[in-house]
């Protein structure tokens, strides 16, 4: 295998979407711009649509445009019993346990989330760091800066030896034009989204070996 360090998105890649945490979570964002910050319910899906698009997440168009607490707005977002919602997967730990890389989570939630949903995953300890999103500020996921500072933080200097997986397609876009092998988990897959596509765990290390 030529690669050494693998970069892992958190929500709705290393659980399935089907758990329905990720959409909790943006019905809070919806909450909070409504009720903290004074959005009206029909502004809000063309606003956040709109920083979606141009600032990478609902929280960078926020903190660009308006006067917000991030710490308070992703602790408010992020207040949720994920037990209710995530079940450990014995398959996928040991997959990942398997890995002769470095691993490390990249997220655009912040490592308070990262790590309360790598304990209820019971994943925590196989990953050698967190890359969230206020260590990539006022970057994020898919900005190309945001993906040189993951790659300072595992120590890499030829990102053709890392891999990004992530279930978002311009993500995996994004990370193959900064020189990552962009693996695309679960989701539609076509030609420049992504160097391949996953959607099964046990095809992980089959994909890598070949490359």
């Amino acid at each position: 295998m030529r690669f050494t360090t693998i970069f892992f998105d958190l929500d709705d890649t290393l659980y399935p979407s089907s758990a329905g945490l990720w959409s909790v979570i943006k019905e809070r964002m919806n909450i909070y711009m409504r009720e903290r910050m004074g959005f009206s319910e029909d502004q809000i899906p063309r606003i956040r649509e709109k920083y979606f698009l141009q600032y990478g997440t609902t929280l960078r168009g926020l903190q660009a445009n308006h006067d917000i607490d991030v710490d308070d707005f992703l602790a408010y977002v992020h207040d949720l019993p994920l037990k209710e919602y995530l079940i450990p997967n014995p398959t996928l730990r040991s997959i990942i346990a398997s890995l002769p890389t470095r691993n490390l989570i990249f997220t655009n939630a912040d490592i308070n989330h990262a790590r309360r949903v790598l304990t209820a995953l019971e994943l925590g300890d196989l990953f050698d760091n967190i890359v969230d999103v206020n260590a990539v500020a006022p970057y994020c996921k898919p900005m190309p800066e945001a993906f040189e500072y993951a790659l300072r933080v595992a120590n890499e200097d030829d990102p053709s030896k890392c891999v990004m997986i992530d279930d978002i397609r311009r993500t995996t876009r994004a990370a193959r034009e900064a020189g990552l092998f962009s693996i695309l988990y679960n989701g539609s897959f076509s030609n420049g989204d992504a160097d391949a596509h996953l959607t099964d765990w046990a095809e992980l290390k089959g994909i890598l070996e070949r490359q």
